[in-house]
């Protein structure tokens, strides 16, 4: 049977003689974490934003109040025969509003061309890596804004203190997350790129981990003449490619490790968790500077010291930035907390890649203490659940009690005997239940005063912390 085509092969680049304001740009998927913060920001910008979506929900809703029309539902009829497409990489080359765009030979372009056209004429600070750049992007976006520098950030979460993940400054700096997922984060061509790890995912698109990492080595050669390369030297292919890149542009290291030949680093000394923060201490090569981050878990220090880099970078005061950690809120969906009733702390988060899991997992543990922790957990992925079974299982293991629920499978379709069991039958003190809301009850109903109940994954389980918050307090609307 023949494979259909991917929907890169009909995405075609910006002309170069750009797009008209005047044009609609018309979003498939405007919906999602990434599209809809693009939106936001072109329409802020004065652009003819339009968009739809599969489903309803509260992120349309939000779009509609700005004056953005949204569409529930792909239907080819909504798309304006003028139309510019704007998809990503999840939407099929089958889609309606596709079809519809291909029959009538409309251009169709990816996101990330739409990010460029939201960012044109400023500074570009790419932050990439497999895990970590949202908490990086909105780390540093706050920083500058502490420091007095209006920059204007593209985050895929909503960045604590602004209630949006998407924001338009007058400074000519521009933050944003660099998506490796489809291979389009070398489109841009930052003046500041971080790599905040390099490991081996996505492999549906890239086949082997070696043309994974030869993506990163490509994303580093964009980055602009006199600009700036920012790796973390305590992960293995960020170190790998601060290595590779040193003969080509300006590359800071980063991380307890010891310096990278060729490169500037900064080593952090010393960190120490108390209450919930988290007190470190890093020497530049000139100086040693202190902060307190208001965060737990080694892998924010990290993104600490790259954000912190970045705001040195573009001329961020010294004090003032090593203050502004302090009041950082945090990120929707990164250890956010939902609520405290009965006693019981509900966190969600979005950690979906074991490496990710497993971090979550020793932040967690710092954070409950005494308590019992109880994690709720839905695989995003049939491919991710089936290459990654044992390790998700090794890392659910440091939990004192697992629900393992029905597999989110976003882009892909099912695979035959792939399902959340392949984690249970691997940790034998978990259980599988299909329906999530009926794991959170099971959750709710045993936790006890002092406990943590965890909400993981980067799919619908969010509802279910919302959903078992509202249980404990009678008001469930499920």
């Amino acid at each position: 049977m023949t494979a259909k085509p991917h929907i890169m092969s009909v995405v075609s680049s910006l002309p170069k003689q750009g797009i008209d304001k005047n044009v609609p740009l018309y979003c498939v998927g405007i919906g999602g974490a990434g599209m809809s913060v693009i939106a936001e920001l072109l329409h802020m910008q004065g652009w003819r934003v339009m968009g739809s979506d599969r489903y309803e929900s509260d992120t349309l809703k939000r779009l509609r109040t700005l004056g953005i029309t949204c569409n529930s539902g792909h239907d080819g009829h909504d798309v304006p025969s003028d139309a510019v497409l704007v998809v990503s990489s999840a939407i099929p080359v089958d889609n309606p509003q596709v079809v519809v765009a291909l029959e009538r030979k409309q251009l169709i372009i990816h996101r990330s061309h739409a990010l460029m056209l939201a960012s044109a004429k400023m500074d570009f600070i790419a932050i990439a890596g497999a895990h970590g750049k949202t908490t990086t992007s909105a780390m540093t976006a706050h920083c500058l804004q502490e420091c007095g520098i209006d920059a204007s950030f593209a985050v895929g979460g909503i960045v604590g203190g602004f209630g949006t993940g998407a924001y338009l400054g007058s400074a000519p700096y521009f933050v944003a997350e660099a998506d490796e997922s489809d291979g389009s984060f070398i489109n841009y061509q930052p003046s500041i790129a971080v790599v905040t790890n390099i490991e081996a995912d996505h492999l549906d698109h890239y086949g082997t981990s070696e043309a994974f990492f030869e993506a990163f080595v490509s994303f580093s050669h964009r980055v602009r003449d006199n600009g700036v390369l920012i790796c973390c030297a305590d992960d293995r292919g960020a170190r790998m490619l601060a290595t590779k890149a040193a003969s080509v542009c300006r590359v800071i290291t980063y991380g307890t490790s010891t310096a990278v030949t060729g490169c500037e680093h900064v080593h952090i000394v010393h960190e120490q968790s108390e209450g919930e923060a988290t007190d470190i201490t890093f020497y530049d090569g000139k100086e040693v500077v202190e902060l307190r981050l208001s965060m737990l878990g080694h892998h924010n220090v990290l993104n600490a010291c790259a954000a912190w880099l970045v705001g040195k970078l573009c001329g961020g005061d010294r004090n003032a930035l090593c203050a502004a950690f302090s009041s950082f809120e945090g990120t929707g969906r990164r250890f956010e907390h939902r609520g405290c009733v009965g006693g019981v702390n509900v966190i969600d988060d979005y950690a979906h890649h074991p490496t990710e899991l497993e971090a979550l997992m020793k932040q967690a543990r710092t954070y409950v203490g005494n308590g019992q922790l109880h994690v709720i957990f839905q695989p995003h992925l049939f491919s991710r659940t089936r290459n990654f079974a044992q390790r998700f299982a090794d890392a659910l293991s440091q939990a004192d009690d697992v629900i393992v629920t029905k597999i989110y499978p976003a882009r892909e379709e099912p695979m035959p005997g792939v399902t959340g069991e392949l984690i249970t039958s691997l940790l034998p003190s978990s259980v599988y239940c299909e329906d999530m809301y009926e794991a959170g009850r099971a959750m709710a109903s045993r936790a006890q005063p002092g406990d943590v109940i965890l909400t993981v994954g980067a799919g619908d389980i969010t509802h279910v912390a919302s959903f078992i918050v509202s249980d404990y307090e009678g008001t469930s609307r499920y």
